[in-house]
Order: structure tokens, then sequence, then C-alpha cells
């Protein structure tokens, strides 16, 4: 039954972060932490997010601002391998606790950013990158943080989906690779994580045809939501641990 709720979140989390371009480990990270315990549920949703990424990617493939993915993607993807290492050596309880405040903090954060009429160029994605790719490697999820930085650049709909998933590929293929290095990613682990990725791309096909369709504020709202409960998660299942 555990197995088919993983599957059934993850197929759900797929859909709407297909949607608003970010969630899906936030809603899905919980799960496999309860599931498989954190120092597990980290690598298995690793794997998920680069496929649930790619699968972004292909959805609107055409979209794809190369310039600004390569500018984040310079800085981020070894500042990921960084955050990964650093996250290996921390205990599993630490790792609830550090992901469930994170969640939570994300929160007002956003909204503090989204105050500020900000406008990014490829310089500030640069410098995002460095900083998000390592607290991604670290935490399982820094898209409430990437998502507005895309936006300033002044990206939107498929271009946005498109460009912010393609950048985030490569951060988890960084974060995977050391996973594997450092013997935390595991053949089952991987298997888990193949499985959990599927749901994931399913999704994000699926959120194709309402992506012109949802409202600003009701993704506001859902996202909002979304990160207390997973955050508020965390730390129970870290009380619990």
């Amino acid at each position: 039954m555990g197995f088919l709720f993983v599957l059934a979140v993850g197929l759900v989390a797929g859909t709407l972060s297909g949607i608003v371009g970010t969630g899906s480990s936030i809603m899905l990270m919980p799960v496999l932490a309860y599931e498989y315990g954190p120092k597990e549920a980290v690598p298995i949703m690793a794997v998920a997010a680069v496929m649930a990424n790619l699968s972004r990617i292909l959805a609107w493939w055409r979209e794809v601002d190369w310039r600004a993915c390569t500018a984040y993607s310079v800085t981020g993807i070894p500042a990921a391998a960084l955050g990964a290492r650093t996250l290996l050596i921390l205990p599993s309880h630490a790792v609830d606790i550090t992901i469930g405040l994170f969640l939570m903090a994300m929160v007002p954060l956003r909204h503090v950013l989204a105050r500020h009429d900000l406008k990014a160029n490829l310089w500030h994605l640069a410098i995002g990158g460095a900083v998000i790719g390592y607290l991604t490697g670290i935490v399982v999820s820094t898209g409430p943080l990437s998502v507005p930085l895309f936006l300033f650049y002044g990206l939107s709909k498929g271009a946005f989906l498109a460009t912010e998933a393609a950048s985030s590929l490569g951060l988890y293929v960084s974060k995977s690779i050391t996973f594997q290095r450092f013997g935390a990613l595991t053949p089952d682990i991987l298997l888990k994580g193949l499985i959990a990725g599927g749901s994931l791309m399913a999704g994000a096909f699926v959120a194709k045809r309402f992506v012109l369709h949802m409202k600003p504020d009701v993704f506001r709202v859902v996202m909002d939501g979304i990160m207390l409960a997973a955050g508020l998660s965390m730390l129970w299942n870290a009380n619990h641990s």
C-alpha cells in the first residue's frame, strides 16, 4: 500500500509541478521520508527529480532559453555536488529538521521577493545558480527560490517551465552522481527513484493542457499550503524517528 501511495502522490505532484514549475519534490519528499527514511528518501528524490525535469523539457523543448540555462548551470552544477557531499555527513534527524524548516521558511521569503519588482540578468542567474545549487544539494527542493529567479529574468509560461527544468536538471544530475560516488545511490535506491520519477513524468505530460488556465493567485495559495504542510510533516517525522 505504501508503494501505491508513493505512485499516487507522485502523479499528483508531477501534474502540479508541470503546471506551476515546482512542487513535485515538496509534495513527494515527506511521503518518501516516511516510507524509506530521510537518508534514502533524499537520493530517491534526486533521481525522481531528474526524470521530472526531463519530462518538462520534453514537453516544452522548443521554448528552452539556453543562454539562461547555461548561465545558471555553470555555477549551479558544481555547487549542487558540494551541497550533496555536505548532506551525506549530516545525521538523519538533522536532515528532516533542515528540510522541514527550509520549506516553511520559503513561504514568507517568497512573499518578500514577490513584493519587489526585481529584474534579473545572466550574471544574476549565475550567482543564483551557485547559491541555489548548493542549497539544492542539501535540501530536497529549492523551486521556491529558482522559480522567482527565472520569472525575474523575464520568462513565462512554456519558456519558463522549460528553462527552469533544463537548469534544474543539471543540478539534480550532479547531486545524483555525487550520491552514487559516495555509496548513497545503491541499485535498490536507484530503482525506487526511477519508479517514483516515472509517476512524476506522467503527471508532467498530463499538466501541459492546464498550463495556460491556472490563475497566478491560485498557484500562490496552493504552493504556500503545500510548503507549510510538507515542512510540518518533515518536522513531525524528525520528532518521531
